[in-house]
């Protein structure tokens, strides 16, 4: 096994045994030290375990395939397992068997907290955790779930607790733009860890990013089909009581989109069926924005129109007959309006150039950040039907979040996208944040972040794909819009998170300890505060208090105490009553196995029509929501 000389450096404390987070840019070779370090562990540790923790289920196999089995797999061995994995069920005895687990995150919490004597597991089974990507270990994220046990037991004094090891390309500032600040989030991550922070000092240098900025300026010009759309919100705005628009910020922005799924919800609650319905129709308005404002107005136009013909048939009162109304009567115009193209998206015809430009030269790949599963669908469909971008041979692929829903991917289809760009067969991948984070994809000359506002930790993830020499980092945005506003932001976030970190590496051991064991003392308690609060919340009703409605028709359907738990997790409905509730549709396909239960169907309210997000689960032992 080969190493560079600044991946020798930042081992060291972790070689020495003690708790360390390895902080290394995208691309530096973080899990590369962490197979290092999980070897020298296992020959010089008696009786050695070692586990490692990733946030997503493709890098269970990625971490198994190209990094652990290939330098570890003779010599030990090595489990991977996800929650796609069978195996998962057996998790207490392979870990057992086992030199080495390769393990999501959520895998080792449920074993963690399940008795059963094949299911469980204690931490103090482990003298080693490697925990990928560890800037997420904080809040209610199951890293720090984890973590939040060793802490707990650490504070105790308890005795046997496994080696950490952290793994990130940023642990960011926590939003803050102050550097005290900065440090704070800083020492909270490493509380959260109970770890020092190291990273390179003698070979920075080398690290430097090879990759150009190029800011992609466009000018605001007229939008009368966005202006349009606002003026049909408005008139749903003034249906509503004048109490609730007023609440409502920018239309158009992931803000908005905040505020209407909270309104929705309000009106659920209340049984306020106006509101309920206002705010599920200014969500398609506002997606319809979002898309508008990112890709083609005909793309926005499209989704608008299938939700209202999805709905025409269904209504229920007035409120219904009205939005639906308001639809009908604009549609032919905002038909004409998404196809003039003299008002077409500015943004666009600055990609085209820039994706021209690269893709000239025919070894080009490149990766494009979209903000949405939809966006990404919708700028596959004009990167494929533009004749310009297909002269220059683009051949695209769209990689998005694993799941069940509409635009998701499985798991299989994440890898044979990965598997295709890997070799070629595409040379552009259309993304969400998916492939920010962790994936191991090839040596990108182009990444272009198209109308995203994220953080800086995203930012600098997403800027380090481009790794080819001479490689080009890209943002298309609007001149003095958000989207620049944010990206220049993160820039200096960026780099006061390297200041923080500097400041936290130059205070004294003693200085660095005290701090961090007072943070893990206020974080023991506030858990305990939290667990007793969750608790009492428990108890304040019965199971017959409480009721469960159609969020469309608010039919009442079931009652609490009709409802059973699976697996700590997955919530039954054990009464054969309900079928007479709902009308149950096609067939759900998962590629997954589950021990006892399986898909069964998607279902819809026998009262109103609605598709439930929810799945009719075909459980063994039970009919079951």
């Amino acid at each position: 096994m080969e190493y560079s000389p600044y991946q020798e450096e930042v081992v060291q404390a972790a070689l020495r045994g003690e708790n360390s987070i390895i902080w290394l840019p995208t691309g530096g070779g973080k899990t590369r030290t962490a197979v290092y370090i999980t070897k020298k562990h296992l020959e010089t540790t008696a009786n050695a375990k070692v586990a490692v923790l990733v946030n997503k289920v493709h890098l269970v196999d990625q971490h198994f395939a190209k990094e652990f089995r290939p330098y570890l797999g003779s010599t030990y061995k090595i489990a991977a397992i996800s929650g796609d994995s069978n195996e998962k069920d057996l998790f207490g005895c392979l870990v057992k068997a086992s030199d080495l687990v390769i393990c999501t995150a959520q895998i080792l919490e449920n074993a963690l907290i399940n008795m059963e004597e094949e299911k469980h597991v204690e931490l103090t089974d482990f003298t080693l955790l490697v925990i990928d990507e560890c800037h997420h270990t904080q809040k209610e994220s199951v890293y720090n779930k984890i973590m939040g046990r060793y802490v707990e037991k650490k504070v105790r004094k308890e005795g046997n607790l496994p080696q950490i090891l952290g793994l990130t390309a940023s642990p960011g500032t926590g939003g803050n733009k102050q550097l005290d600040k900065a440090v704070e989030h800083v020492l909270q991550i490493c509380a959260n860890l109970d770890s020092v922070i190291v990273s390179t000092k003698e070979f920075t240098p080398v690290l430097q990013k090879s990759h150009q900025y190029m800011y992609m300026f466009v000018c605001v010009q007229q939008d009368p089909f966005g202006d349009h759309l606002k003026a049909m919100m408005l008139m749903i705005h003034e249906y509503m009581p004048p109490t609730v628009s007023r609440s409502l910020r920018e239309m158009g922005t992931q803000e908005y989109e905040a505020d209407v799924v909270e309104l929705e919800k309000e009106g659920v609650k209340k049984e306020n069926r106006l509101i309920a319905q206002c705010a599920l129709h200014l969500r398609q308005y506002n997606d319809a924005l979002l898309i508008n404002d990112t890709v083609r107005m005909v793309d926005a136009f499209r989704g608008l129109d299938e939700f209202y013909n999805s709905r025409k048939t269904k209504l229920l009162d007035g409120t219904d007959i009205f939005l639906q109304g308001l639809f009908d009567e604009n549609r032919v115009e905002l038909k004409q309006l998404a196809s003039n193209d003299r008002y077409e998206n500015p943004k666009l015809a600055q990609l085209q150039c820039t994706l021209q430009e690269e893709f000239n030269d025919e070894n080009s790949r490149a990766v494009l950040f979209s903000k949405t599963r939809r966006g990404t669908h919708c700028l596959f469909d004009w990167v494929n039907s533009n004749p310009e971008l297909q002269r220059v041979n683009i051949r695209a692929g769209i990689l998005t979040g694993a799941g069940t829903g509409a635009n998701h991917m499985t798991q299989n289809e994440q890898k044979e996208t990965i598997k295709h760009f890997r070799t070629g067969i595409l040379n552009l991948l259309i993304s969400t944040s998916v492939a920010e984070e962790g994936l191991d994809i090839p040596e990108c000359n182009l990444v272009v972040r198209y109308g995203l506002l994220t953080n800086e930790i995203a930012q600098q993830q997403a800027s380090g794909r481009a790794r080819a020499m001479n490689s080009v980092y890209s943002v298309v945005a609007e001149e003095g819009g958000r989207e620049m506003r944010r990206e220049l932001t993160n820039e200096y976030l960026e780099s006061l998170t390297a200041k923080a970190i500097d400041q936290v590496q130059q205070m004294s051991p003693s200085e660095f300890r005290r701090k961090i064991s007072k943070l893990q003392k206020i974080a023991v308690m506030t858990r305990i505060q939290a667990e007793r609060k969750k608790d009492e919340r428990k108890q304040r009703y019965s199971p017959s208090q409480v009721q469960f409605q159609c969020r469309e028709c608010f039919l009442l359907v079931c009652s609490g105490e009709d409802l059973r738990k699976i697996e700590n997790a997955h919530h039954v409905n054990i009464n054969p009553e309900f079928e007479r509730h709902y009308i149950a549709g096609g067939q759900v396909v998962l590629e997954k196995s589950f021990e006892d239960w399986e898909p069964g169907r998607v279902i819809s309210c026998k009262n109103c029509g609605k598709v439930e997000i929810v799945l009719v689960y075909a459980c063994r032992s039970h009919v079951a929501l």
